[in-house]
């Protein structure tokens, strides 16, 4: 069970996850609990046909029927959308033109006087019939807006075939002969359509209601989810570590009996092997004295019985070279490793299913062509085509700190070529010191990745751990020559392969001055392409990888990292 987040559970928590209730749904006892958690809580007992409260434990036969309860929302806050201000770029704030000294601010406008009015001075424009036919609107602080720029009158009139507001003037000259109406005709014209408009807008504002509704109870469905893996994970490993005790503890007490037991053996042969050296000591004294008796007599009638030989008790006794607490302690290690291999055998199937699931597909919406997609899983194939490949193409740079003495670097740290004069590198911990190489700085861990290089000279290209070594002219520091690194060494007299000190020669492989490199972290592959016209693959290593990759490079001549362009970034989910 999962640990609660409260130092004391809320009412309004459920038991079982042990977080806020999601759903909530009373069983009959009256008891409650989160929809999806006592569904699945529930499920287990379907064999039975039994249903308990995990609380109460009372049965219930048959199965109750989960329904969610009434929300009581009248003393719970709710998320409120922000006030938006319509016309954002119109706001602007005006002051009376009639003020004197401090004024006030406006809160109407005429059209006839052209003129910004506070609420006092606006009074005569509502109380004399000299303004009456003045027209009020609210003030937005634009009324600039609202005259002629060319003619200073105000704006009545509206050209439909211009589609703009002129004034009166206009039409004598700018606008004569064009489709003239007034203002307010066009407005509800206009009206009409805006009309429309708000209407869809309203229907797309309730879909997206919805929408978010549904998208912020999926969301706690996969928290609830995440915290129920790893509730039960936490039980699974403390259920392997209570096993791993036991395991221990059973070799422990093989170990203490079978040592008891070799130790109640050897007692029993010490024993007798103590009493006959006792009877051997006394033997040897009663031969002693007869030997230095000076009576003839006394010697000869005791000489039948002295002279016997002695007859051994016990057999000799010696350590079997083939029983060895030592087997014991190996067997431990070998189950340490099976259980290593298990666990990183398993973790790297679904660390690859965890990364190429996406958990979110994005829909396009309607009228909007070619800006989603929708991942299949075609996405998550092995790429076949270049194209396919170039979906996974990485920038990469050459690390300065890791280049060997007699490399120079060029073109921003994508290009590197040997040079005959040492070149005046400062010292760093992870520089090569015995071999011509250099790794790029990028670690590569987790998903996929591609990059291609050209060559020229002999020179090797691959992967390796950061932990390979870089001192030392051995194989160690060598790409390919060692457990932590994996290359392809090319020539021109052809292709080999190398991890751990084995090659493999490659002979039918095809010949290519540019080589491209996938890396599929979480598959376990490795594999080295040959690119021309014609993209064709060399060689492919299978590895489960334990530690973040880097690119690196033996140089013979000079080697150009390539500038690929991404045809679709493979991650947006």
């Amino acid at each position: 069970m999962a640990e609660s987040r409260f130092p004391f559970p809320p009412e309004d928590y459920c038991p079982l996850c042990v977080d806020t209730l999601r759903d909530p749904v009373t069983i009959p006892c009256g008891d409650t609990y989160c929809l999806e958690c006592i569904k699945i809580y529930w499920d287990q007992f379907d064999h039975t046909g039994v249903y308990s409260c995990p609380q109460c434990h009372s049965t219930f036969t048959p199965r109750p029927v989960l329904r969610r309860n009434l929300p009581d929302v009248s003393h719970e806050p709710r998320r409120q959308l922000p006030e938006l201000t319509p016309f954002p770029y119109m706001q602007r704030e005006s002051f009376c033109d009639f003020c004197v000294g401090r004024r006030s601010k406006a809160v109407k406008s005429c059209l006839m006087c052209l003129a910004y009015y506070c609420e006092t001075h606006v009074k005569p424009h509502y109380e004399s019939s000299t303004f009456k036919r003045h027209k009020l609107v609210d003030e937005t602080g634009h009324l600039d807006r609202k005259i002629c720029p060319q003619h200073e009158k105000g704006l009545e009139l509206f050209c439909r075939s211009d589609q703009m507001c002129i004034c009166v003037l206009c039409t004598v000259k700018e606008h004569r002969g064009h489709n003239i109406t007034s203002a307010e005709e066009e407005r509800i014209e206009k009206q009409k359509v805006l009309v429309v408009t708000q209407t869809e807008v309203q229907h797309i504002i309730q879909d997206r209601m919805k929408e978010l509704q549904d998208l912020k109870h999926n969301v706690d469905v996969l928290k609830s989810a995440a915290q129920r893996a790893q509730a039960e994970t936490d039980k699974t490993f403390h259920e392997m570590l209570q096993a791993v005790e036991r395991w221990k503890a059973e070799i422990h007490q093989m170990i203490t009996t079978n040592m008891q037991s070799a130790m109640s053996q050897a007692e029993g042969y010490l024993d007798r092997l103590e009493q006959e050296l006792l009877e051997l000591q006394r033997r040897d004294a009663e031969l002693r004295q007869i030997l230095e008796t000076e009576d003839n007599i006394h010697f000869l009638q005791n000489f039948p019985t002295l002279c016997v030989p002695p007859v051994a008790m016990v057999p000799k006794v010696l350590i079997n070279p083939q029983f060895s607490f030592g087997e014991m302690s190996k067997t431990a290690t070998e189950m340490k490793e099976h259980l290593d291999n298990i666990c990183k055998t398993e973790l790297s199937k679904i660390s690859k299913t965890v990364s190429e699931t996406p958990v979110y597909i994005l829909l396009p919406r309607n009228g909007e062509k070619g800006i989603l997609k929708v991942p299949s899983r075609v996405d998550f194939q092995e790429p076949k085509t270049r194209t396919d490949f170039l979906k996974y193409c990485t920038k990469m740079s050459l690390d300065p700190n890791t280049v060997y003495k007699e490399l120079a670097l060029s073109d921003g740290n994508q290009r590197v070529t040997r040079r005959k004069a040492v070149q005046f590198h400062p010292d760093h911990p992870e520089r090569f010191d015995g071999f011509s190489q250099v790794l790029c700085k990028e670690p590569l861990t987790g998903f996929r990745f591609y990059w291609e290089a050209e060559w020229s000279g002999e020179f090797s290209i691959g992967v390796a751990y950061k932990s390979i070594s870089r001192k030392g002219k051995n194989s160690h520091s060598l790409l390919g020559y060692n457990d932590k690194s994996w290359s392809l060494l090319c020539s021109d007299s052809g292709y080999s392969a190398w991890h751990n000190k084995v090659d493999r020669d490659l002979p039918e492989a095809p010949r290519a001055t540019r080589i491209g490199v996938y890396l599929d972290y979480a598959g376990g592959t490795v594999a080295f392409y040959a690119i021309s016209e014609t993209m064709e693959l060399i060689h492919r290593f299978k590895v489960q990888f334990s530690e973040p990759l880097y690119a690196g490079f033996g140089v013979g001549s000079s080697v150009t990292l390539c500038q690929l362009k991404q045809k679709q970034n493979p991650t947006p989910y």
